[in-house]
């Protein structure tokens, strides 16, 4: 009204506010931090998701199974303790870069049975650490466990390789043994059951390029004396032996352009030693099957060249007439990698 006095409400109109009671009001607050949340946690998936996207790799596996002549062998995927039963396998692990704790000292026509390190891996075995095996008639057993091995390495040619295969049981108890058949006479064979044994085969190529290089090389710089080759092996009992073309020596020099001679034909293909790589020649045939123009004389454990010269028996065969008789020293005749090279430069300088 206008006389500015004021209306009084009547007992039947309703009452209305423009504020909102305190229940809607928490209502509408908690409704938007929830709100605010789900928006982060929804942000926090979507970034969680975006660093995940590669997939997890799977852990790298401990162990493999390598096939060997005595069935599958569980071997550790890259062995840290290797026990070698052989010193003419141990070479190889050397010149893999492999973890050596204790090896077989004894190799062929090189080392002293009261023990000694070869010389071509004495460094490497002193910088490792390498302790000796020693060396008997039998294995010792229990210096093999004291080594702790997690990997053994055995078998080859010798005598160490009938050790290893009488004890196999007693060794596999020990740790994973692998034994190189004495079937193999080849190095570069030797070489691939070693690394594979080891995990170490990733290395094989270079040192077979090394090796192939000097190859070539040393073929390009020497001349090959005409004729076939007789290879004598020199032993202790100075009984007559030679050497079958089918030997780890014959084969790698026939890479350089010698031609072995068929002296097992010439024999009547007799019955060859244990080891599979020389055969005894009876002094009344011996004129017969070592009449090869060219010779190499290999002295293992036996008389040196210049003494066989000296002998009826030797001097009149063709090539100690001729004075086409050569002398290699005893690591040429079953050469581990360090062998094999070592040989390819003696060659190399005799016949340049």
């Amino acid at each position: 009204m206008g006389d500015g006095s004021v209306r009084k409400k009547s007992a039947g109109e309703s009452r209305t506010t423009s504020t909102p009671p305190l229940a809607i009001r928490s209502l509408r607050r908690f409704v938007a931090i929830a709100g605010l949340l789900i928006v982060a946690l929804v942000a926090m998936i979507g970034c969680s998701s975006d660093s995940n996207d590669e997939p997890t790799k799977a852990a790298e596996p401990t162990t493999r199974v390598i096939e060997t002549e005595k069935g599958s062998v569980t071997v550790p995927a890259s062995a840290e303790r290797i026990v070698v039963l052989s010193g003419g396998l141990a070479g190889y692990l050397y010149a893999l870069d492999a973890p050596v704790v204790a090896t077989d000292t004894r190799v062929l026509g090189v080392t002293n049975f009261e023990g000694g390190f070869p010389p071509a891996w004495s460094d490497a075995a002193k910088a490792q650490g390498t302790k000796e095996l020693p060396a008997g008639e039998q294995l010792n057993i229990e210096a093999v466990a004291a080594a702790e091995p997690d990997l053994i390495i055995g078998g080859g040619q010798g005598i160490t390789s009938v050790q290893s295969e009488e004890l196999y049981d007693q060794l596999t108890a020990i740790a994973p043994t692998v034994l190189v058949p004495k079937t193999v006479a080849a190095w570069d064979k030797q070489l691939e059951i070693v690394a594979d044994a080891a995990g170490r085969s990733d290395q094989v190529p270079a040192l077979m390029s090394a090796y192939e290089d000097k190859v070539k090389e040393v073929k390009g710089k020497i001349k090959v004396p005409e004729g076939n080759v007789v290879y004598f092996l020199s032993v202790s009992s100075n009984k007559p032996y030679l050497v079958p073309p089918t030997a780890a020596l014959p084969a790698m020099l026939a890479e350089l352009g010698f031609k072995a001679d068929d002296v097992m034909a010439k024999a009547g293909n007799p019955q060859l030693f244990g080891s599979g790589d020389s055969f005894e020649v009876s002094p009344e045939l011996l004129s017969q099957v070592a009449d090869a123009p060219v010779a190499f004389v290999i002295p293992v454990s036996g008389r040196p060249m210049a003494e066989l010269a000296t002998d009826p028996l030797y001097s009149q065969l063709p090539s100690f007439k001729a004075g086409t008789t050569f002398e290699l020293p005893a690591s040429s005749y079953r050469p581990d990698y360090d062998g094999a090279m070592a040989t390819l430069d003696l060659i190399g300088q005799t016949f340049a």
